[in-house]
Protein backbone atom coordinates (compact mmCIF):
# COMPACT_ATOMS: atom_id res chain seq x y z
CA UNK A 1 0.00 0.00 0.00
CA UNK A 2 1.02 3.08 -1.02
CA UNK A 3 1.76 6.67 1.58
CA UNK A 4 -0.50 8.65 -0.02
CA UNK A 5 -3.44 6.80 1.27
CA UNK A 6 -2.63 6.98 4.74
CA UNK A 7 -4.13 9.76 6.81
CA UNK A 8 -1.45 11.99 7.95
CA UNK A 9 -1.96 13.85 10.87
CA UNK A 10 -4.08 17.25 10.34
CA UNK A 11 -1.62 20.18 11.32
CA UNK A 12 -3.34 22.59 14.34
CA UNK A 13 -5.61 25.44 13.06
CA UNK A 14 -4.98 28.82 14.43
CA UNK A 15 -8.84 28.81 15.59
CA UNK A 16 -7.75 26.37 17.98
CA UNK A 17 -5.81 28.24 20.13
CA UNK A 18 -7.34 31.73 19.84
CA UNK A 19 -11.07 30.77 21.38
CA UNK A 20 -9.07 30.14 24.55
CA UNK A 21 -7.14 33.68 24.25
CA UNK A 22 -10.16 35.52 23.07
CA UNK A 23 -12.99 33.59 25.47
CA UNK A 24 -14.13 36.02 28.54
CA UNK A 25 -12.80 34.45 32.06
CA UNK A 26 -15.58 33.12 34.39
CA UNK A 27 -15.68 36.57 36.08
CA UNK A 28 -15.99 38.14 33.00
CA UNK A 29 -19.16 36.54 31.76
CA UNK A 30 -20.43 36.93 35.39
CA UNK A 31 -20.45 40.22 35.49
CA UNK A 32 -22.23 40.55 32.09
CA UNK A 33 -24.74 38.07 32.83
CA UNK A 34 -25.36 40.18 36.54
CA UNK A 35 -25.11 43.53 34.14
CA UNK A 36 -27.68 41.92 31.59
CA UNK A 37 -29.94 40.93 34.80
CA UNK A 38 -29.79 44.58 36.22
CA UNK A 39 -30.71 46.16 33.01
CA UNK A 40 -33.72 43.17 32.56
CA UNK A 41 -34.79 43.79 36.31
CA UNK A 42 -35.00 47.85 35.26
CA UNK A 43 -36.97 47.36 32.24
CA UNK A 44 -39.16 44.55 34.14
CA UNK A 45 -39.82 47.02 37.16
CA UNK A 46 -40.46 50.46 34.44
CA UNK A 47 -43.08 47.96 33.23
CA UNK A 48 -44.92 47.06 36.05
CA UNK A 49 -44.73 51.03 37.30
CA UNK A 50 -46.35 51.62 34.05
CA UNK A 51 -48.70 49.01 33.91
CA UNK A 52 -49.98 49.90 37.53
CA UNK A 53 -50.03 53.74 36.31
CA UNK A 54 -52.35 52.50 33.49
CA UNK A 55 -54.68 50.45 35.64
CA UNK A 56 -54.46 53.88 38.37
CA UNK A 57 -55.68 55.89 35.51
CA UNK A 58 -58.29 53.78 34.03
CA UNK A 59 -60.07 52.61 36.80
CA UNK A 60 -60.31 56.66 37.59
CA UNK A 61 -61.47 56.91 34.42
CA UNK A 62 -63.78 54.65 35.05
CA UNK A 63 -65.05 55.77 38.28
CA UNK A 64 -65.37 60.06 36.32
CA UNK A 65 -67.68 58.19 33.83
CA UNK A 66 -69.85 56.23 36.28
CA UNK A 67 -70.17 59.83 38.12
CA UNK A 68 -70.36 62.02 35.45
CA UNK A 69 -72.33 60.04 32.76
CA UNK A 70 -75.74 61.93 33.36
CA UNK A 71 -74.08 65.68 33.24
CA UNK A 72 -75.81 66.51 30.35
CA UNK A 73 -79.36 65.24 32.14
CA UNK A 74 -78.34 66.54 35.72
CA UNK A 75 -77.59 70.56 33.97
CA UNK A 76 -81.06 70.04 32.31
CA UNK A 77 -82.88 68.95 36.04
CA UNK A 78 -81.27 72.08 37.48
CA UNK A 79 -82.80 74.22 35.04
CA UNK A 80 -86.32 73.06 36.40
CA UNK A 81 -85.48 73.26 39.93
CA UNK A 82 -84.75 76.75 39.11
CA UNK A 83 -87.62 77.69 37.67
CA UNK A 84 -89.51 75.97 39.99
CA UNK A 85 -88.02 78.19 42.63
CA UNK A 86 -88.93 81.16 40.26
CA UNK A 87 -92.48 80.24 40.52
CA UNK A 88 -92.87 80.21 44.39
CA UNK A 89 -90.97 83.76 44.72
CA UNK A 90 -93.31 84.96 42.01
CA UNK A 91 -95.86 83.76 44.85
CA UNK A 92 -97.29 86.88 46.77
CA UNK A 93 -96.42 86.64 50.21
CA UNK A 94 -98.31 84.76 52.82
CA UNK A 95 -100.59 87.01 54.49
CA UNK A 96 -103.56 86.39 57.35
CA UNK A 97 -105.88 87.02 55.29
CA UNK A 98 -105.53 85.47 51.72
CA UNK A 99 -107.26 82.66 50.69
CA UNK A 100 -106.76 79.29 52.02
CA UNK A 101 -106.09 77.46 48.45
CA UNK A 102 -103.59 79.97 47.76
CA UNK A 103 -101.88 79.01 51.24
CA UNK A 104 -102.28 75.42 50.55
CA UNK A 105 -100.78 76.16 46.67
CA UNK A 106 -97.56 78.06 48.24
CA UNK A 107 -97.36 74.94 51.03
CA UNK A 108 -97.36 72.45 48.12
CA UNK A 109 -95.29 74.13 46.09
CA UNK A 110 -93.02 74.42 48.34
CA UNK A 111 -93.20 71.04 49.78
CA UNK A 112 -92.57 69.57 46.33
CA UNK A 113 -89.51 71.84 45.62
CA UNK A 114 -87.90 70.54 49.33
CA UNK A 115 -88.24 66.55 48.38
CA UNK A 116 -87.24 67.99 44.64
CA UNK A 117 -83.61 68.93 45.83
CA UNK A 118 -83.54 66.80 48.18
CA UNK A 119 -83.53 63.84 45.68
CA UNK A 120 -80.94 65.75 43.45
CA UNK A 121 -78.61 65.82 46.69
CA UNK A 122 -79.08 62.09 46.78
CA UNK A 123 -77.64 61.93 43.80
CA UNK A 124 -75.24 64.13 44.35
CA UNK A 125 -76.14 67.39 42.45
CA UNK A 126 -76.08 69.64 45.47
CA UNK A 127 -77.13 73.58 45.14
CA UNK A 128 -75.02 77.05 46.97
CA UNK A 129 -76.42 79.88 47.80
CA UNK A 130 -73.76 82.38 46.89
CA UNK A 131 -74.74 85.65 48.75
CA UNK A 132 -72.44 86.66 51.20
CA UNK A 133 -69.58 84.64 50.22
CA UNK A 134 -66.42 86.49 47.98
CA UNK A 135 -66.44 86.17 44.52
CA UNK A 136 -65.23 82.56 43.21
CA UNK A 137 -64.70 83.06 39.13
CA UNK A 138 -64.89 79.06 39.17
CA UNK A 139 -68.65 79.19 40.93
CA UNK A 140 -69.91 82.62 39.94
CA UNK A 141 -70.92 84.51 36.88
CA UNK A 142 -70.83 87.79 38.01
CA UNK A 143 -74.04 89.63 36.39
CA UNK A 144 -73.24 93.08 37.44
CA UNK A 145 -71.35 95.17 39.87
CA UNK A 146 -72.70 97.73 42.37
CA UNK A 147 -71.12 99.90 44.99
CA UNK A 148 -70.63 97.91 47.91
CA UNK A 149 -72.72 98.66 50.58
CA UNK A 150 -71.26 99.55 54.20
CA UNK A 151 -70.28 96.68 55.85
CA UNK A 152 -69.44 94.78 52.92
CA UNK A 153 -66.31 93.79 51.34
CA UNK A 154 -65.12 94.67 47.69
CA UNK A 155 -65.83 91.89 45.89
CA UNK A 156 -68.44 90.13 47.99
CA UNK A 157 -71.43 88.74 46.66
CA UNK A 158 -74.31 90.99 47.15
CA UNK A 159 -77.04 89.39 45.39
CA UNK A 160 -77.82 85.98 44.04
CA UNK A 161 -80.33 85.78 40.85
CA UNK A 162 -79.38 82.23 41.03
CA UNK A 163 -77.16 79.24 42.66
CA UNK A 164 -74.30 77.65 41.56
CA UNK A 165 -75.24 73.56 41.36
CA UNK A 166 -72.66 71.06 41.81
CA UNK A 167 -72.81 67.40 40.72
CA UNK A 168 -69.97 65.45 42.79
CA UNK A 169 -68.14 68.65 43.56
CA UNK A 170 -67.84 69.51 39.39
CA UNK A 171 -69.87 72.66 38.16
CA UNK A 172 -72.86 71.84 37.10
CA UNK A 173 -74.56 75.44 36.40
CA UNK A 174 -72.32 79.05 37.98
CA UNK A 175 -74.09 81.30 40.46
CA UNK A 176 -75.38 84.35 38.27
CA UNK A 177 -74.12 87.25 40.85
CA UNK A 178 -74.00 90.75 41.49
CA UNK A 179 -71.22 91.34 43.21
CA UNK A 180 -69.67 94.31 45.48
CA UNK A 181 -67.61 96.90 43.73
CA UNK A 182 -65.39 100.00 45.31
Amino acid sequence: MSDSTDPQPAAPTPDAEAPAETQPSEAERIATLEAELAAMRDKWLRAEAEMQNLRTRTKREAEEARLYAVQKFAKDVVETADNLRRGLDSLPPAAEEEPALLAKLRGGFAGVERGFVAMLERHGITRADPQGQAFNPELHEAMAEQPAPEGVEPGTVIQAWTPAWTLHGRLLKPAMVVVAGK
